[in-house]
C-alpha cells in the first residue's frame, strides 16, 4: 500500500483525539510521542494546530510529513516559518526549516525505527508498503515523496 492510498480521513479523527487529550491535561503522557504544532494559515492568517509524531534530536524537534509538501501544515510553514510547539507541559516558539535532503530524512527515520521499532515498523508496512525494517536505500527513496521539517526552538 502506498501512502497515496492511505486513508487520511481516519487521521483527522485521530488528530481530534490527540487535541482532546492535550486539552484535558494529558499532555505530559501523550507528549512523549505527540506534540502540537501551531502554524499560521497561509491564506486565512488563522492559527492552525496539528498534532504530530516527533523525535527530539539534540535541542531540535524533527517532524516527518507523510503527505510531503502537500501537507497543509508544511505549506503553512513555507509561507511563515515561525511556529509554536506544545510538547507535554512545555510551550515555546520555534523557527521551522523544511529539509529536502533524502539522506537527512533517512537519518531521521532510522532514529525513529531505533526508538520505536514496533510502531514505526507497522507504519512502514501499513502506510508505505515497505518491510518493517526497511533498508537505507528504501528510506531514502521514501524521502522523495515525504518532507522533513526541523523546528529549532527560539530561546
Amino acid at each position: 500500500m502506498s501512502s497515496t492510498l492511505f486513508d487520511w480521513a481516519k487521521m483527522k479523527n485521530i488528530q481530534k483525539i490527540h487535541r482532546v487529550l492535550y486539552a484535558i491535561g494529558l499532555g505530559p503522557i501523550i507528549g512523549r510521542i505527540i506534540l502540537l504544532l501551531t502554524t499560521t494559515g497561509r491564506r486565512s492568517g488563522k492559527k492552525r494546530v496539528t498534532p504530530l509524531q516527533y523525535e527530539k534530536i539534540g535541542s531540535d524537534y524533527y517532524l516527518g510529513a507523510a503527505r510531503g509538501l502537500n501537507a497543509d501544515w508544511v505549506r503553512n510553514i513555507q509561507s511563515n516559518a515561525q511556529v509554536e510547539l506544545r510538547v507535554g507541559r512545555k510551550h515555546f516558539y520555534g523557527s521551522a526549516e523544511i529539509v529536502n535532503d533524502p539522506s537527512k530524512f533517512a537519518d531521521f527515520l532510522e532514529v525513529r525505527l531505533e526508538r520505536h521499532p514496533r510502531m514505526i515498523g507497522l507504519i512502514m508496512e501499513k502506510a508505505h508498503g515497505l518491510p518493517k525494517h526497511p533498508s537505507r536505500e528504501q528510506l531514502e527513496k521514501l524521502a522523495e515523496k515525504e518532507a522533513l521539517v526541523i523546528v529549532h526552538p527560539v530561546r
